[in-house]
């Protein structure tokens, strides 16, 4: 049986105060932002950001990403943290690597003003001589 393709997807966050939220994605995190989305890279990141009715429903992950989302080289990855340091982001973590035996990872977090965690990372393989 043939699977349908599914080309993107959207996070969905409830925040304390929409204008904000989406000042923050736009300015710190290159995000494109309209009344449906907050996207970058054609969705390479992507989230719907809805004004919660409560306060007490914006309940962020404890310890643990939000959302995840993949560059493709530690290089690109550096460019990234290097911007959202310009753009004055929030950061969670500092970059920091990890050596797995498949090869090297990469990675760093920031965080919204609610306290939602996006991780960046990128994976670079051992190559075999």
């Amino acid at each position: 049986m043939n699977k349908a393709k599914i080309e993107n997807s959207l996070t969905v966050l409830l925040v304390s105060d929409l204008a904000a939220s989406q000042k923050y994605y736009e300015e710190a995190l290159g995000c494109e932002v309209n009344d449906y989305w907050v996207i970058r890279d054609n969705f390479g990141l992507g989230f719907k950001l809805i004004q919660a009715e409560d306060g007490q429903d914006v309940r962020p992950n404890k310890g643990i990403w939000n959302t995840y989302a993949y560059v493709q080289t530690h290089q690109e990855l550096d460019l990234l943290y290097a911007e959202f340091k310009a753009n004055g982001a929030i950061f969670d973590a500092e970059p920091a690597l990890s050596e797995h035996d498949w090869g090297v990872w990469k990675e760093f977090s920031v965080k919204d003003p609610d306290g939602y965690i996006i991780g960046f990372g990128s994976g670079n393989r051992n190559e075999e001589s």
